[in-house]
């Protein structure tokens, strides 16, 4: 039997047989033939696995044995169709049935966000802890100079302005090294970690930056040198003349 229908391979199965994007493939089962065209790659992993539509399917196994073949089906359910009701009704109907309602955000999705979100936050603390260790340190070594300015006149609260904008300074350095070399490991590094299982992303899962996530990711990074330098600034900024001599 001849026929024409669309298909969406694995990336794997891509790979394998060299095909690409409106590229025709060939199956046969039991002297029966359908020629599929490729429309898509489908996210999964596997490496002989095709995504077609029922027809197809049944081009190569008529019913009702193609229903041996098939262990899932996916149903688009009409607007205004509630999913539990729908779900509640099919186990009615079929005790073997298992409803899974999709379209939502996926388990290892949520896992993924949650450890990045959690890992983000931690390399955020060691980065403040970073550069509170370093305003310290800084103010230890300039406390004969600290003195010489305060005794000048310089106001405590310009100590702390002095001291906090140093390291903004740092921090905005930092962004503007940081921003790039971090979209440049998640371009290497996330591609690596889907390779090895074959799949391949697309890229709207690589084009995640946008200008406005890139302004607040540069605005972080001051914030947290900033945060960072507060505590010991302020710190500095409350030693007197007289201690700051006798300590010379």
């Amino acid at each position: 039997m001849e026929g024409a229908s669309s298909a969406s391979p694995v990336s794997a199965f891509l790979r394998k047989y060299g095909l690409v994007l409106g590229d025709h493939l060939v199956l046969g089962l039991d002297g029966r033939r359908r020629t599929m065209t490729v429309v898509g790659q489908t996210m999964a992993d596997g490496t002989d696995t095709v995504y077609t539509d029922w027809p197809a399917l049944t081009a190569l196994v008529p019913e009702p044995t193609a229903s041996a073949y098939v262990n899932q089906y996916k149903v688009r359910l009409a607007p205004g169709v509630d999913v539990n009701t729908y779900d509640a009704e099919a186990k009615a109907a079929d005790p073997g049935v298992q409803p899974s309602p999709s379209g939502g955000a996926s388990g290892i999705t949520v896992t993924i966000v949650g450890t990045s979100t959690v890992l983000s936050l931690l390399l955020g603390t060691v980065a403040a802890l970073g550069v509170f260790n370093t305003v310290v340190l800084n103010a230890r070594e300039r406390r004969r100079d600290l003195g010489m300015l305060k005794s000048i006149g310089m106001t405590p609260r310009q100590v702390t302005v002095m001291t906090v904008t140093s390291m903004a300074v740092l921090g905005v350095v930092g962004s503007l090294l940081g921003v790039p070399l971090g979209i440049l490991a998640h371009r290497l590094v996330v591609p690596a970690m889907a390779n090895p299982v074959g799949i391949d992303l697309p890229s709207s899962m690589l084009d995640v930056w946008h200008p406005a996530t890139l302004g607040l990711l540069a605005t972080v990074g001051v914030a947290i040198a900033v945060l960072g330098a507060l505590l010991p600034a302020r710190s500095a900024a409350r030693l007197t003349i007289a201690e700051v001599l006798r300590s010379e």
